[in-house]
């Protein structure tokens, strides 16, 4: 009887799945709209009572937006008033008067890596394009040679450093605490940012030649000069070191837990307290006192949350996906089932993450699909450094192999004037050398941990 019970679970979570690809791939469907479709479909088909099924979904999707609506939504509404103040721009530029032009492509990565922190990937690669054209006009070299370094410098943070929407949702869903999830993100993410942005643009700047389309080619370059870049770096490390803060004094090792400081960055070092603190910071320092009208700061507020929306509902869907295989039960019978294999959850979460994300296209989709498979399977009491290491996996499976279904891969096509050849052989190729270089580097934290 329970060999039928389980074999009935799991083919409801596969089920599950193919219904979820589906409903997107053939049928169109919003990804929020099909992520509960293919939840209820997986509690009907495991035998769960109508009212169990409709208090499983208000379960997963309260449990999940509680936390992941405030955080996207406060990181949404600070990323667009550093975007309104130039802040992007003038980030870059610094960095590369300082590192000058023999070193631009590492200035670049610096830059993609810092400014997709608060800016959302598209945002900045598009804010950054200008600069590329003017550095392919003073140099001559092709687009590729500083355009990969500064993709894969994006790329990376949006998908492994909160407070971005991808590796917030993926760590509320799997229980990871966002302090382990910064901490893990940037020691995997340096390394894999290097590899697949700084030697791989240097092999494929020399192996196409790419000028800026004609669209764009005199494009000229603004720089908002009315914003220091001390004071951006500042504002953008605020929310970081106390959530940092936060994780380390609180820490069973550090020997701090109970003391007053501690307490006081359990309140202030929190990410909904350190994001509030953060925007409240930009409003001042980069709006009112430049002379932004209160009238606008509010209108950029506002735009911010809309995109922002998407993201969250997405999440909660994703919450209910979680919450449909705990209730079943499927969760702890797959869990079983890779135990008895020997298959390393890493791995697991990864190749979930990475074929989601390949017939797919959506990064952030595969994220919160491939997390709430991975949450039911996670034992209890697990460390929480290594609940940061799943959160990691999960990130770097969901950034592999972009291409014709995914839209990044026409932006970079579009803003780069390439073919779709030449954009498989760059920015797909990039991508997938990120998602490995980020698997390797991750389990080697693992193994150290």
């Amino acid at each position: 009887m329970s060999f039928i019970l389980e074999n009935q679970a799991l083919f409801s979570v596969a089920a599950g799945i193919i219904l979820l690809l589906l409903l997107i791939l053939k049928f169109k469907i919003h990804a929020f709209l099909s992520l509960l479709i293919a939840s209820i479909t997986v509690g009907v088909l495991a035998g769960m009572a109508p009212a169990q099924i409709i208090t499983t979904v208000q379960n997963g999707m309260g449990g999940t937006l509680g936390y992941v609506a405030t955080v996207v939504g406060l990181g949404a509404i600070f990323g667009a008033i550093l975007e309104h103040s130039g802040g992007a721009l003038v980030i870059a530029e610094n960095l590369l008067n300082r590192f000058g032009l023999n070193k631009a492509p590492l200035a670049l990565t610096i830059t993609g890596f810092i400014i997709a922190i608060p800016v959302f990937f598209e945002v900045g690669f598009i804010l950054m394009v200008p600069i590329l054209y003017a550095l392919h006009r003073r140099t001559g070299k092709s687009l590729l040679y500083y355009a990969i370094p500064l993709l894969a410098g994006l790329a990376v943070t949006h998908a492994f450093i909160p407070p971005t929407p991808g590796p917030v949702a993926v760590a509320d869903i799997v229980g990871a605490d966002l302090g382990n999830v910064i901490l893990i993100g940037f020691m995997a993410g340096i390394p894999t940012t290097m590899v697949s942005g700084l030697l791989f643009g240097k092999y494929i700047g020399k192996k196409f030649f790419i000028t800026p389309p004609d669209a764009h080619a005199d494009k000229n370059e603004q720089i908002n000069k009315r914003v220091s870049f001390s004071m951006v770096l500042w504002l953008i490390g605020v929310p970081i070191l106390l959530i940092l803060f936060n994780t380390v004094l609180n820490n069973s090792i550090s020997g701090m837990q109970g003391t007053r400081i501690a307490e006081l960055f359990e309140l202030i070092g929190h990410p909904f307290t350190a994001l509030i603190i953060a925007n409240l910071l930009s409003l001042y320092f980069l709006g009112i006192k430049k002379g932004v009208s209160r009238k606008q700061l509010q209108e950029i507020s506002a735009r911010s949350l809309a995109p922002a929306g998407v993201i969250i509902l997405i999440t909660g869907a994703g919450g209910v996906f979680k919450q449909v295989l705990i209730d079943t039960g499927a969760g702890n019978m797959m869990a079983a089932s890779l135990s008895d294999i020997g298959f390393p959850l890493l791995l697991f979460g990864f190749v979930m993450a990475a074929l989601v994300r390949i017939i797919q296209g959506s990064a952030t989709v595969a994220m919160i699909t491939a997390a709430g498979l991975v949450a039911p399977l996670i034992p209890e009491q697990s460390p929480s450094a290594e609940m940061a290491c799943i959160v990691i996996a999960i990130a770097s499976g969901a950034s592999i192999f972009s291409h014709l279904n995914d839209s990044g891969f026409w932006l970079v096509s579009q803003y780069l004037g390439m073919n779709e050849t030449q954009t498989f052989r760059s920015w797909t190729m990039m991508t997938t050398i990120l998602a490995f270089t980020g698997l390797l580097s991750v389990m080697f934290i693992s193994a150290m941990i």
